[in-house]
């Protein structure tokens, strides 16, 4: 049964949604979780938490129990076919997690629900948000016909996001979306089982992510992805944009399905009570592993912004959070396009395409620039009150 208040409200136990209420339900705050899943997903497409994401996990307890069922990366790269264009090693950040770490967002959701519930927190499923009014002390929720009080409401419920939509915030960006075929499969293949490769080629991107137990996970943008793809499909693409001197073959698929991205971004992450977090506030291509990683980022600090509120603080903390974390998403937003856009340069424009990927390889502060931006640390020297 839901309770008739809270302190905060939190709509979509993605990893989003779930970071926040972590954060709060640590710094003793009273927190609800709604999700209108029966069930959490077993299947999902993020599958890199960068070193930054760790640090901030880190931070509330969740980073060492993740990092146990990972798969630890050294380095990233970046390959036209058989050609390698740029190695970007990991082992030099300035970081106690000095790799990426390849893991589905499954185990990250596990994991961050495993935590909440030590401190007697669960997830509501399945509820669904269906209406939102302002009063004069927080939010009115209807939840599946039921009243629940807040003081605040989080949207971390994505795309489509109910909370976005009834505070009326505009989401703004393009209008068409980029489809994307994705699928877990096991295969025979002379690529490295520790490192994510990004090989570019004329009809898109596609992404090599190994996970654990031999399992590897690819990502391509296609012009019109099948909802089940299968070995003989994947096969393809691999034939078409992968190695060509020694060909991986996909031997069994586990699990596929597609999506489309939309590149979006919020107005703003606050209205009054209501903030958004994640996807409700901002979307964008995968290329380069960063969405659920800066979903996290802003979840932890808008639980901190919103428990230091209610624990006294001032109201304009909040509005630092909107100040700090949207300029992040305009430039991870920016970074992404530019990844997908170098992917399908012209033929003729490609041989300056890989001179630069391989300049940037050879001159030393040029890829620690690089690594410093994939792994989100770039992001941490402009975030106050980081620890």
């Amino acid at each position: 049964m839901l309770p008739t208040s809270t302190d905060v409200l939190v709509v979509g136990a993605g990893p989003t949604g779930l970071a926040t209420a972590l954060t709060l339900a640590r710094r003793g705050v009273e927190v609800t979780v709604l999700d209108q899943l029966a069930e959490p997903p077993t299947t999902s497409r993020a599958a890199v938490v960068h070193a930054y994401t760790l640090e901030v996990l880190d931070r509330i307890g969740a980073a060492a129990p993740l990092v146990a069922q990972g798969v630890r990366s050294p380095r990233f790269t970046v390959r036209d076919r058989d050609r390698m264009l740029l190695s970007v090693p990991f082992h030099e950040l300035p970081s106690r997690f000095p790799y990426a770490l390849l893991v589905s967002q499954s185990v990250t959701e596990a994991v961050l629900t495993e935590r909440l519930a030590d401190l007697g927190v669960r997830v509501r499923r399945p509820c669904r948000l269906t209406g939102l009014d302002l009063t004069a002390d927080g939010v009115l929720a209807q939840v599946d016909g039921e009243a629940l009080r807040a003081r605040y409401v989080v949207g971390a419920d994505g795309l489509h996001s109910t909370v976005r939509q009834a505070a009326g915030i505009e989401f703004n960006g393009l209008s068409d979306a980029e489809s994307f075929v994705l699928a877990d499969v096991r295969v025979d293949s002379a690529l490295p089982r520790e490192e994510v490769a990004l090989f570019l080629a004329r009809s898109g991107p596609l992404v090599w992510a190994p996970l654990p137990d031999g399992v590897v996970r690819l990502v391509a943008a296609v012009e019109t992805a099948p909802a089940a793809p299968d070995v003989a499909y994947l096969q393809a693409l691999l034939d078409e944009r992968g190695p060509t001197r020694r060909p991986s073959r996909v031997t069994e698929v586990l699990w596929g399905s597609r999506f489309r991205v939309h590149h979006r971004l919020a107005d703003t992450f606050r209205a009054g009570p209501v903030l958004l977090a994640g996807d409700a506030g901002h979307v964008h291509s995968p290329a380069g592993g960063q969405g659920m990683n800066l979903g996290i980022c802003d979840a932890v600090a808008l639980g901190t912004a919103v428990a230091d509120v209610l624990h006294g603080g001032p109201e304009s903390l909040l509005d630092d959070y909107t100040a700090q974390q949207r300029p992040m998403a305009e430039d991870v937003l920016s970074f992404a396009a530019g990844l997908t856009r170098l992917a399908a340069v012209s033929p003729a424009r490609r041989p300056a395409r890989d001179v630069l990927f391989r300049l940037l390889g050879a001159l030393p502060p040029a890829r620690r620039k690089v690594a410093l931006r994939l792994s989100g640390l770039s992001h941490r020297e402009r975030t106050p009150g980081y620890r």
